[in-house]
């Protein structure tokens, strides 16, 4: 999906809640004190590969360094390139100011909920995307189920949840308020 995409997906969306719920859940992504603390986890089956890069790619373009994630597999190649190398230990070694965020559309097996379950007694913060799994959202500091019910795909919730976190508000300068100012004063310009 590219971002004109994932903007008509947000129109689309807007009056529904879940671009608001996911812009909450963006930000929740940036909380993440340092450059590769941000942990993302799947399934041994499903790897949030395609999320980890769209996370990526808005770190290095919103400029948040924070929001540069490490994708975490189950059974990295030893040769392959360090960035996939990470292993579930690194979960272990979570720790407070990182974040562990799960992404599963299925319910997470039995050793995934144990690790999570370590690094929050760690002192990580846990943020889950699933499917409706209540072990792990019980976990969770912040959940975002997407059910089968919801007006939007896994994968559509991906690409919101990834593009709001690389959403950096801009505050506006004093030429925009200033005209917003003058609009105030003397009204809405007409045109002739």
């Amino acid at each position: 999906m590219d971002a004109r995409s994932v903007a008509l997906l947000r129109e689309i969306l807007d009056s529904t809640g879940w671009v608001e719920r996911t812009r909450e859940f963006g930000l929740a992504l940036r909380a993440t004190r340092s450059p590769g603390g941000l942990l993302v986890v799947g399934t041994p089956d499903e790897e949030p590969w395609h999320l980890t890069a769209h996370l990526s790619d808005e770190a290095r373009i919103a400029g948040l360094p924070q929001l540069a994630p490490t994708l975490v597999r189950w059974a990295p190649a030893p040769d392959g390139p360090a960035h996939l190398r990470v292993g579930l230990e690194r979960v272990e070694r979570a720790r407070r100011g990182e974040t562990l965020f799960v992404v599963t559309e299925e319910q997470a097996p039995a050793p995934l909920l144990e690790r999570v379950s370590d690094a929050r007694r760690t002192g990580a913060t846990i943020l889950a995307l699933d499917g409706g799994d209540p072990e792990l959202e019980g976990l969770a500091h912040d959940a975002l189920a997407v059910p089968g019910q919801a007006p939007l795909s896994f994968d559509g919730a991906q690409h919101l949840v990834s593009m709001a976190a690389g959403q950096v508000e801009r505050r506006p300068g004093l030429r925009d308020r200033l005209a917003r100012l003058l609009e105030r004063v003397s009204g809405p310009q007409v045109a002739d």
